[in-house]
């Protein structure tokens, strides 16, 4: 009897022994996500197949940066109206160097450049601050604030007449009558560019965007004075033009409308393709314009789209222009920076590669300096995990 007890209970033993060890089963490992982009083919993912090594290695580097963190900088850092002791206004209040330094075409390309020596001394500025930017690790990004073809005295429609506003932009099209204006334009563009280079001669990088806010009417090439039709004309034209024609290859191309659109779908309603464009970008003031969490969140969920966009055609997404400008009449907003702009940038898992601040200058600023009343906030911001400026920078223009 004692026999036939031990021999069930053994059977009983091993049929539950059995039946945890089926039950208890090894969680399976997630599968490693690989990124499609590598060194080696970077360069069928960029508008320019021929891009230079520092050029292809700045945009695999930044947007794989891009991932987890974001790179802050400002228009004219080197050049601003606070700018009084050498250093760069962001070098003052936080003790470093922004990471993006923005600069712009305008005063290259002006009528009187070469006749006025004022533009001249601006466009070697210009071309000094991009030298000792890219020196420093920092990645240069230029606007091109291109003054109306009629008689070049602004870029602002508020200048222009009803007839030129509605003929300007759609005549710099091939066939039309300021096509080869538009092209004499952009051969100054592709003379300063390809004379970009370092001290060893190498060919600095540089990111463009052309004709940004476009959503809006201030400009004279927005949206209510061109079809979507010749705005993407318009935008390929110049791509192709300075690649192709000028053989120009140290450019990444940014799409870079204002914040106007609601949905993905509006975002890319002027969008000129992805064999025309290397960063998907948005400018935005009007969210953080004072309106606190609702604006920020706007903001957040603008940056969404452009994001999850940039991730799935394999892009770069930027915060391309925005701040808060504090006057002697409009005070700074409390927690701005460190709160506003921050989850903006951050929350929903958005993954933005830059922000840049506009310039400061005699009038107003959009960073502080030392003495402000937000300054603790803009270091407070700043020191953020996330946050990266020039000092935290590993080298952008050499692949990994």
């Amino acid at each position: 009897m004692k026999t036939k007890v031990l021999i069930i209970l053994n059977l009983l033993f091993f049929i539950f022994s059995c039946s945890r060890e089926e039950s208890v089963k090894p969680t399976p490992t997630p599968p490693v996500e690989t990124d499609v982009v590598t060194p080696q083919n970077v360069k069928t993912y960029m508008v320019d197949k021929n891009a230079t090594t520092e050029t292809a290695a700045l945009f695999y580097n930044l947007r794989n940066l891009g991932k987890t963190k974001t790179v802050i900088g400002q228009q004219d850092a080197f050049n601003s109206f606070y700018q009084t002791s050498g250093f760069s206004d962001m070098k003052k209040a936080t003790g470093n160097d922004p990471g993006i330094l923005g600069s712009d075409f305008m005063f290259i390309t002006d009528k009187d450049n070469p006749s006025n020596q004022w533009f001249v001394q601006q466009e070697n500025k210009i071309i000094a601050d991009t030298k000792e930017a890219y020196a420093k690790g920092i990645i240069n990004t230029f606007s091109w604030h291109l003054r109306e073809p009629y008689h070049e005295n602004s870029f602002y429609t508020s200048d222009m007449t009803a007839t030129e506003k509605a003929d300007a932009f759609k005549n710099i099209l091939p066939g039309g009558k300021f096509h080869n204006w538009y092209k004499t334009k952009l051969d100054k563009v592709a003379q300063i560019v390809s004379q970009l280079k370092d001290s060893n001669g190498t060919l600095i990088p540089i990111i463009f965007r052309p004709f940004h806010e476009f959503d809006g009417n201030w400009f004279w090439w927005g949206a209510s004075y061109c079809t979507p039709e010749e705005y993407i004309s318009a935008y390929r034209f110049t791509v192709e033009y300075l690649r192709d024609t000028k053989n120009v290859h140290n450019i990444l191309y940014a799409f870079s409308p204002d914040n106007s659109y609601g949905s993905a779908n509006s975002y890319f309603s002027r969008y000129p393709g992805d064999q025309y464009v290397d960063i998907l970008g948005m400018d935005n003031y009007g969210d953080f314009d004072n309106k606190g969490t609702s604006g920020a969140n706007a903001a957040n969920a603008k940056l969404k789209y452009l994001s999850d966009a940039a991730i799935t055609k394999h892009k770069i997404a930027a915060l391309t222009e925005t701040g808060y400008r504090v006057t002697s009449t409009t005070p700074a907003i409390p927690n701005w920076f460190s709160t506003y702009l921050f989850d903006a940038i951050n929350n929903n898992n958005v993954q933005i590669a830059y922000v840049m601040f506009w310039t400061n200058n005699s009038s107003g600023y959009y960073v502080p300096t030392p003495g402000t009343s937000n300054v603790a906030d803009f270091q407070s911001f700043a020191l953020k995990n996330k946050i990266v400026m020039q000092h935290q920078l590993k080298n952008l223009y050499k692949f990994p």
